[in-house]
């Protein structure tokens, strides 16, 4: 049985289940790793008001749902870097970040996109196409490897 998922653009009825999502996903799996400093930084990013206020720039957010369920999200910020990726525990391994990063490159302005990737979620992204773009760093608490897509795809072959 394979998933019934929709892939759509953000609307604002979905900052709090977009947020949720995020803090749930990031509590899972990076927050462990991290210091408070960076659990805190990364919860005032992934806030409702802060996301509402990254659409009032020019951020680019997909969300993916199934049965009306936020399941996934992405972000793109200035049209080269993706600034969230996030999917519920549930569904991950099952492709919605494959998905999710398939639909949001088409919008990408830049040749080269980029990411801070969590240190677990290097291996997704070394897999959808992404290299290492640098040494490992920690901003604001938040510890990453800068990642780089460099040619614009409209999918990912897998």
């Amino acid at each position: 049985m394979g998933l019934k998922v929709q892939i759509r653009h953000f609307d604002e009825k979905d900052a709090v289940a977009i947020s949720a999502l995020c803090i749930d996903a990031f509590s899972l799996a990076v927050a462990p790793s991290l210091s408070h400093e960076g659990v805190e930084t990364f919860k005032s990013i992934a806030s409702v008001d802060s996301l509402l206020i990254r659409m009032s720039e020019d951020n680019m957010i997909l969300v993916c749902e199934e049965h009306g369920r936020v399941v996934g999200v992405v972000e793109l910020k200035e049209g080269r870097h993706i600034a969230m990726l996030f999917v519920s525990p549930d569904y991950q391994k099952r492709g919605v970040g494959r998905d999710l990063i398939s639909a949001i490159l088409p919008f990408a302005s830049a040749v080269t996109v980029t990411v801070s990737a969590s240190h677990n979620s290097v291996p997704a992204y070394l897999k959808y196409g992404f290299t290492c773009a640098g040494d490992p760093d920690i901003k604001s608490g938040l510890a990453f490897q800068p990642m780089q897509l460099k040619s614009k795809k409209s999918r990912i072959d897998l």
